[in-house]
């Protein structure tokens, strides 16, 4: 199947109901892997754009499952992914299971981080730099550490990684980490195409490493 519109791929994250602070989130990451992927574009380089901004979009599809569903069994990514291929983009599942933090502290993150394709790498850095806005990677490293305190020698770890992330994805497409910006185009495509996002407040229970 082909890689979403970003219409289609809104009307798949809005069809779980997401709460505001999630499309919010999913939103920033969305509008910086697009930015990635068009810096990309200008430097020359072989990028899939819409796959890098609608897995972007869609990274987190799995924190708006029920609670009760069993896809969570499968962990933060990999629920995501599973969900995706069920729903008939197969081609998503790779970059939205590869994006988690604690990825980063998985034995083979010193290959992935080199050797990824650029798309999953692109979703998986603009998720490093995205709140409800865009932060730094150390702000966003920070946040995790004080809502994981005992996971701190593996955010530790993960945070080297990130780095070796940043570096790598920013020389590529020829930015410096502070160079990372936004290229809005939910909000409009949102209006277009007349999808309502939920209202809800709080998210859904979720896996305990994001």
């Amino acid at each position: 199947m082909a890689v979403p519109t970003r219409t289609e791929a809104l009307t798949l994250l809005m069809s779980t109901e997401p709460s505001e602070r999630l499309v919010q989130h999913v939103t920033v990451v969305a509008e910086v892997a697009s930015f990635l992927a068009h810096r990309a574009q200008r430097a020359g380089l072989v990028v899939d754009r819409r796959l890098a901004e609608t897995a972007a979009l869609l990274h987190d599809v799995d924190k708006a499952l029920p609670a009760d569903d069993p896809l969570r069994e499968l962990g933060h990514g990999h629920a995501g992914a599973a969900w995706l291929c069920a729903a008939g983009h197969a081609e998503l599942a790779r970059p939205v299971a590869a994006h988690p933090v604690m990825r980063l502290d998985d034995p083979e993150a010193d290959t992935w981080v080199s050797s990824a394709p650029l798309e999953d790498r692109i979703v998986c850095y603009a998720d490093k730099r995205a709140t409800q806005r865009v932060v730094s990677l150390e702000q966003r490293f920070e946040r995790w550490l004080g809502k994981h305190p005992d996971y701190a020698d593996r955010l530790a770890a993960a945070f080297v990684m990130a780095q070796r992330l940043e570096a790598g994805v920013c020389e590529a497409v020829g930015i410096r980490p502070d160079g990372v910006e936004r290229l809005p185009w939910v909000g409009e495509a949102l209006d277009r195409s007349g999808i309502v996002p939920g209202t809800d407040e709080a998210e859904r229970g979720g896996p305990t490493a994001r």
